[in-house]
């Protein structure tokens, strides 16, 4: 069955070029003229990935992005911003928003193209690994690698499965190496000043790192991003 992606832009023309596309390359397409309506489709078709432009009437893209990104069965719903606002203020604001690559138009259908493949196979390697922490990963394996798993001490597997689950729960909230050295640091309770000092950064950018531990883990405080970090082996 062909995975579904979803177009959404306010522009008949462009909907109906990237829809002819992506089609012919063997997806199933659902559009989308505005982000309200792009929002119910998600809820109905559950794509396996969304293309959308930032300026469209009733929900702009960055809206439709924030309020995808606060779903937890589409956390990892890969988001492509396609769109003309293509100076580094508007891509960092994409970013920050959630998506995971932003091309700027005029656009080449080749580009787009490859873009969507990357990012499925990325979702579906991300999906094999969870299943893999949680222990169904086994008809997935080939002999060899049943070989070596059989070979393990139980302490090993257990680390193993644990390693694993971190590099799922990272790589879902798509957190940076510095961001998991500020939540480190601040997890054992100290100030923005203090984890400034630890890492030599100032305590302006320390909060913006906080700030954005606070968007990637739905959480509004340090207590509940603490707790998070614990319940998902994020720190010890």
């Amino acid at each position: 069955m062909p995975l579904t992606i979803l177009v959404a832009d306010d522009d008949l023309g462009t909907r109906l070029s990237i829809g002819d596309y992506l089609n012919a390359i063997g997806y199933l397409v659902v559009s989308a003229e505005d982000g309200q309506e792009a929002l119910k489709l998600v809820e109905e078709y559950q794509p396996h990935l969304v293309i959308t432009d930032i300026t469209m009437p009733q929900m702009d893209g960055y809206e439709l992005v924030s309020r995808i990104r606060r779903r937890p069965t589409s956390r990892l719903l890969p988001v492509v911003f396609l769109t003309a606002r293509n100076n580094t203020q508007e891509r960092i604001r994409g970013y920050q928003a959630g998506c995971d690559v932003y091309l700027s138009k005029p656009f080449e259908l080749q580009e787009l193209g490859a873009v969507v493949r990357n990012l499925l196979e990325r979702l579906q390697l991300l999906e094999l690994e969870w299943r893999f922490a949680r222990g169904d990963a086994g008809r997935f394996r080939n002999a060899e690698h049943e070989e070596a798993q059989s070979s393990l001490t139980p302490n090993d597997k257990h680390t193993a499965a644990q390693n694993a689950a971190l590099a799922v729960v990272v790589t879902a909230l798509n957190l940076t190496q510095r961001e998991r050295e500020v939540l480190k640091v601040l997890s054992d309770g100290h100030s923005n000043m203090q984890i400034g000092e630890h890492l030599h950064l100032s305590p302006r950018t320390v909060e913006k790192y906080v700030s954005s531990l606070f968007r990637k883990t739905d959480t509004n405080n340090r207590a509940e991003l603490v707790r998070f970090a614990m319940d998902h082996h994020l720190v010890e």
